[in-house]
């Protein structure tokens, strides 16, 4: 099966340069950056504008970004509420989204330097979930750390604290268990911070998941896990699809396009045909698709294709265990050069 690629577009540009770029269908806001915290108003000028100039962070070459096909958008976020009072203007544009909202319990344990506090973010949770809809705020406790100070029992706690609190306002927890030993920056900053971490074995995976098992008995939520080999399914833990497709079948489903999309169907009756198809066999997944697997993802990563717009090195969170930032140092340099020029990190 050929690789996928999106559709390609021509984009004129704020100085009216005309460049070609791509037209995603599904946007990702974003793995690399909190955009929703920090860049709340640069996201919807640009959305206003039609397109972002995204640069690659390997080769540095930019990339150009159009709106004009989106029909999803996936924000990840640790404190949406900037850019709760835009939500609106995506709504009004016909734009499907819904939220990656990551609220952990590491106040004490100096991981989150940034974030508001826990007793904020659960504000924050209620209020968009109140706004959107629970179905579409997905929490994530992510990732688990275990360190000499947080055992297994410690984690389960902070868990149980956190969902005792929102577990009313969503339908899914997602969550990960941290794989330092993949990204050396990550020791390095952990290591800088003093932080003796311990590495999660299949025992300690399992253990928490017995312990999710139990505590989900009052909360009735779906788990999943991101991006993890391990299989946990006899704790009722499923592999997640973060970038999810069944879920945007289940929640967007009259949106055609979208549909179309998702279903490899040219037209509305053809879509309508194949959309109650794959309903009715949900349960039994009998229902054949197109492949639209992310394989620019890691290998356990169940999403299927979106493009991200966000930037490595621009997320103020500052969190020690961050895979997007390289350093505290990195990251505030690059922070006076955004507040030097308002779009000189994340592009216009």
């Amino acid at each position: 099966m050929a690789a996928f690629s999106w559709d390609k577009t021509t984009i004129k540009t704020d100085n009216g340069e005309e460049k070609e770029g791509i037209a995603p269908v599904i946007i990702s806001a974003s793995r690399s950056t909190d955009i929703p915290a920090f860049y709340a108003e640069w996201f919807i000028n640009r959305l206003n504008k039609g397109y972002v100039k995204w640069i690659n962070p390997f080769n540095r070459q930019p990339q150009y970004v159009s709106f004009e096909k989106t029909r999803a958008i996936v924000f990840w976020s640790k404190n949406p509420n900037p850019i709760i009072p835009y939500l609106g203007e995506v709504h009004n544009r016909g734009i499907n989204y819904y939220f990656q909202f990551t609220v952990n319990d590491y106040e004490s344990d100096g991981f989150e330097l940034r974030v508001p506090s826990l007793e904020k973010r659960i504000a924050t949770f209620k209020e968009l979930s109140n706004k959107i809809g629970k179905e579409k705020v997905i929490w994530r406790f992510d990732p688990l750390i275990l360190t000499d100070n947080i055992p297994v029992e410690k984690l389960l706690e902070k868990i149980y604290r956190v969902g005792s609190e929102i577990h009313n306002y969503t339908e899914k927890l997602v969550i990960s268990f941290a794989d330092i030993r993949t990204y050396a920056k990550v020791q390095r900053n952990l290591k800088k911070a003093g932080i003796r971490y311990r590495e999660f074995d299949e025992g300690g995976m399992r253990k928490i998941a017995e312990g999710i098992q139990k505590i989900n008995k009052e909360w009735g939520l779906e788990i999943s896990t991101c991006a993890e080999k391990v299989n946990l399914r006899e704790y009722n833990i499923k592999h997640n699809k973060c970038i999810d497709d069944e879920l945007m079948i289940r929640l967007f489903n009259k949106d055609k396009k979208l549909m179309t999309f998702l279903l490899g169907e040219e037209n509305d009756e053809g879509v309508q045909t194949t959309l109650s198809s794959h309903i009715s066999n949900s349960k039994n997944k009998k229902t054949k698709k197109i492949d639209l697997k992310d394989k620019g993802q890691r290998l356990q990563c169940g999403c299927i294709v979106s493009k991200d717009i966000g930037q490595y090195n621009t997320c103020r969170h500052l969190c020690v265990y961050c895979y997007a930032n390289y350093s505290k140092n990195t990251v505030e340099t690059n922070m006076k050069k955004y507040d030097e020029n308002y779009e000189s990190i994340l592009r216009d």
